[in-house]
């Protein structure tokens, strides 16, 4: 699928410079962003609702699928080299800053990612079996800059790297790899079609925009930069990348 890049960093940078669900509750949800379903893609990662909205302090990440939300789960590769990464993703037009990252250093996302060849949340034990350092498999959260890079390929993303010897502004949960990550701790829910990430975010949301991504990523083969990138797009909320959700 072509991911329209120059339209998404336009939307990204005007914003900057700007400035518990159901199925029925996330699909019927005022400015939700609404996908037809499509038999021809994997019903797990078919989107047909994303929505991002705030209650109180939180801003709450849905997002529907036609099948049954986190019920596909990539096959371990066996090593770091090469290991899959699959994901529900919120692109949004909120500024990295916002959670600890440098100003202007891409795109920032929600996402929630499996990835059964490595652990990248230090802090936590997701499957509670006493070891912090064996839970790649199980559904989690990070927040992550993108940024176009195009030794990925063609248009193509990345998790944005970390160059030898820079010392970029980090959030405290970062979980020490070279790369612009953030593992929050926020679990997220899977609800029959829905997955739902309640997020602690401190910002300015007026004019904040969205949309709702399901996709595949891969470490290089080399391991080296680019370490993280964006090798199929699943389906996309808007079908543009467009960030037309607003955040409420």
């Amino acid at each position: 699928m072509q991911i329209h890049l120059a339209s998404l960093v336009a939307i990204v940078a005007a914003g900057t410079a700007a400035a518990g669900g159901t199925h029925d509750q996330a699909v019927n949800q005022g400015g939700a962003i609404l996908s037809p379903a499509d038999g021809a893609k994997t019903a797990a990662f078919d989107i047909i609702a994303a929505h991002v909205h705030r209650t109180g302090g939180r801003v709450v990440f849905h997002m529907t699928t036609s099948g049954i939300a986190g019920d596909a789960v990539p096959q371990p590769a066996g090593q770091l080299a090469g290991a899959p990464v699959w994901s529900y993703v919120w692109p949004t037009s909120l500024d990295p800053a916002t959670v600890g990252f440098d100003a202007g250093a891409g795109i920032l996302a929600m996402a929630a990612t499996n990835h059964p060849d490595f652990d990248d949340t230090p802090l936590y034990d997701e499957n509670a079996d006493g070891d912090k350092a064996n839970d790649g498999g199980v559904w989690h959260s990070h927040w992550v800059v993108l940024a176009p890079t195009e030794a990925c390929g063609p248009g193509a993303l990345a998790v944005r790297d970390i160059p030898e010897g820079a010392q970029p502004a980090l959030p405290a949960t970062w979980p020490g790899l070279p790369l612009l990550i953030d593992s929050p701790g926020f679990v997220p829910v899977f609800d029959g079609p829905e997955v739902i990430i309640e997020a602690e975010v401190s910002a300015d949301f007026g004019g904040v925009s969205y949309d709702g991504v399901t996709s595949a990523l891969r470490v290089n083969e080399s391991i080296h930069a680019p370490l993280l990138c964006v090798t199929d797009v699943f389906d996309i909320a808007s079908g543009d990348l467009s960030l037309p959700g607003r955040i409420d």
